[in-house]
C-alpha cells in the first residue's frame, strides 16, 4: 500500500476543481502548439515566452471574470512570476486530473503537457522568469507532509480502499460490503484524525486509494478477462476443427506466420503484458511525467505523420523493460520481437507512450461487455433466433468472435512495415487497432450493435 500510494495522484477538493475549470478554459482557446510547434527560423525560445506569457494571461483573465475580488487580489499591478505559486497549482491540478481521469482532457492535455516541456528549458526559464511545473501531489507525499505516513501500514486500509462490485451477488450481500467498508474508513477517520490532519482529510486519501482499484477495474481486468475466455475456448496446443488460430503471412491482411500453438502463446503473452503495463500505469505515468518535464532536449521531427516531438525515455525505458522482462519470465519463452520504441518515429516521446497504452481498454471494454451480453439473448426469442440461425447458438457466436479477434488483431498487421508493427512490443496494439477499425466488415459486427456497442473510443456509432 505505500509503494502504490507514492503513485496514486490525490482527489482534487473543491477549490481544485475551481482552478481545474479555469485550466481547461484557457486550454480550449490557446493555440500554443499550432504557434510553437511550426518550422521557423525565428527564435524559438523568445517565441515560447510569449506564448506561455499569452497562455498565464487568458488565465489570469479568466481568474478575474470569475472573481474580480480575488482577480485584483492576485493581478493588479503584479508581473506573472509574483503569481507563481498560483500558476504551478493550476497546472499541477490539470496533471494531476489527467492521471486520475484519462478519458478526460482528451484534446487539451497534450497542450498542457508540451507547454510544460517547454517551460522547463532553461533559457525559456531564464526568460520567463519564474517555473510553471512542481511535482504531483499524491497520496504518500500528502500523508507525509502531515505526519501521517502510519496510517498506510493499518490492516484496515483494505478493507476501507476496496471497490465493491455487484457481479454476481444478492443486494444484501452488496449492502453488507458497502456497510463493512464504510466502518472501516470511520475507524480510520477516528484512530488517526489529530490536529495536522482533519478526518475529511484522512478520507480524501481513503477515496484516492479507491479511485485507484476503479481505474484498475475498468482498464487491467478487461486483459483478465480476455486471458480466461482464451483459456476457456481454445487449447494451448491442439485445435478444435473450425476453430484454429493458425495465421500465415499474406493470407486475410496478416503478416506474421504462427501455428495454433504458437498463436496461442503470443495472445497469452501479449495480454499477459498489457496487463503487467496498466497494473503499474500511475508509476509509469509518473515516470513519464519526469521524462518529460526534466528539461531533456527534444527535436521537432517529420514522422510522416505530421510534426511530432522526439525526445528521450529514460525512466520510462527502464521500467518498461523491467516489466517486459516480467512478462517473458511468466511465459517462460518470448515469442516475437523484444524490441521497446520509444523515442523514436513510432513513440515519439513519453506523453505518445501514456496515451498509446491507455487505449487498452478501450480496445478490450467494448468486447468484454459484448461476449458478456450475448447471454442476455435468451431472454428476447427473437434475438434467440437470429443468433441461432446465424451462428448455431451463443457459445458459437461467442467463439467465432474470439477466434478472429485472437486471429486478426495479433498477426502483425496496421502498418506497412515490420519495424513499424510486426510482432515488437507496440506493434502489437497497433494490430489491435487494425483490426478495431474493420469491426464494421466483419459478420458479427450486428451482434455488437445489438448489445450497445458505440464505438471504440466512447463516441458514437454512426
Amino acid at each position: 500500500m505505500v509503494k502504490r500510494a507514492k503513485f496514486v495522484p490525490l482527489r482534487l477538493d473543491a477549490e481544485e476543481r475551481i482552478k481545474l475549470r479555469l485550466l481547461e478554459a484557457a486550454l480550449n482557446v490557446s493555440e500554443y502548439t499550432d504557434k510553437v510547434d511550426i518550422i521557423s527560423y525565428s527564435s524559438k525560445s523568445k517565441r515560447i515566452v510569449a506564448q506561455i506569457k499569452d497562455f498565464c494571461a487568458i488565465l489570469s483573465g479568466l481568474v478575474v471574470a470569475g472573481d474580480y475580488k480575488l482577480g485584483q487580489e492576485l493581478f493588479s499591478d503584479r508581473a506573472f512570476s509574483e503569481n507563481e505559486v498560483f500558476f504551478q497549482n493550476v497546472f499541477e491540478v490539470g496533471r494531476r486530473h489527467k492521471i486520475m481521469n484519462p478519458e478526460k482532457m482528451r484534446s487539451s492535455y497534450g497542450k498542457l503537457i508540451y507547454l510544460l516541456m517547454d517551460s522547463v528549458i532553461p533559457d525559456v526559464q531564464d526568460l520567463l522568469g519564474f517555473s510553471c511545473v512542481i511535482p504531483i501531489k499524491t497520496v504518500y507525499t500528502f500523508l507525509k507532509e502531515t505526519e501521517s505516513l502510519e496510517l498506510l501500514h493499518d490492516d484496515s486500509i483494505a478493507m476501507a480502499t476496496r471497490e465493491i462490485v455487484s457481479d454476481g451477488k444478492s443486494r444484501t450481500h452488496i449492502d453488507a460490503e458497502i456497510k463493512r467498508k464504510e466502518k472501516a474508513m470511520e475507524y480510520l477517520c477516528e484512530t488517526y484524525q489529530n490536529e495536522r490532519i482533519t478526518r475529511d482529510q484522512i478520507k480524501r486519501c481513503l477515496l484516492s486509494l479507491s479511485d485507484n482499484h476503479a481505474f484498475l477495474r475498468a482498464n487491467r481486468d478487461p486483459c483478465e478477462k480476455m486471458l480466461k475466455y482464451l483459456t476457456k475456448y481454445f487449447s494451448p496446443t491442439k485445435a478444435e476443427p473450425g476453430y484454429s488460430l493458425a495465421i500465415s503471412s499474406g493470407r486475410g491482411g496478416h503478416r506474421l506466420t504462427h501455428n495454433h500453438a504458437t498463436q496461442f502463446a503470443y495472445v497469452h503473452q501479449t495480454l499477459n503484458l498489457w496487463r503487467e503495463i496498466l497494473h503499474e500505469m500511475f508509476m509509469l505515468w509518473s515516470l513519464s511525467d519526469d521524462d518529460l518535464l526534466s528539461s531533456n532536449p527534444y527535436r521537432l521531427t517529420n514522422t510522416g505523420q505530421g510534426l511530432h516531438r522526439i525526445q528521450a525515455c529514460p525512466s520510462v525505458s527502464r521500467e518498461m523493460h523491467r516489466t517486459l522482462h516480467r512478462a517473458q519470465k511468466k511465459s517462460g519463452s518470448w515469442i516475437g520481437s523484444s524490441v521497446i520504441h520509444l523515442g523514436d518515429k513510432n513513440v515519439a516521446n513519453a506523453f505518445m507512450f501514456i496515451d498509446k497504452y491507455n487505449q487498452v481498454a478501450r480496445i478490450l471494454n467494448p468486447i468484454v461487455l459484448t461476449l458478456d451480453k450475448l447471454d442476455d439473448f435468451s431472454e428476447d426469442p427473437g434475438l434467440q433466433e437470429y443468433v441461432q440461425s446465424t451462428f448455431g447458438g451463443v457459445e458459437q457466436c461467442r467463439k467465432d468472435i474470439l477466434l478472429d479477434f485472437f486471429r486478426s488483431a495479433f498477426d502483425g498487421s496496421g502498418a506497412d512495415n515490420f519495424f513499424d508493427a510486426g510482432s515488437c512490443i507496440d506493434g502489437r496494439l497497433t494490430s489491435a487497432w487494425n483490426w478495431c477499425s474493420q469491426i464494421e466488415k466483419k459478420s458479427y459486427f450486428p451482434v455488437f450493435l445489438l448489445t450497445g456497442f458505440v464505438g471504440f473510443d466512447g463516441g458514437s456509432w454512426s
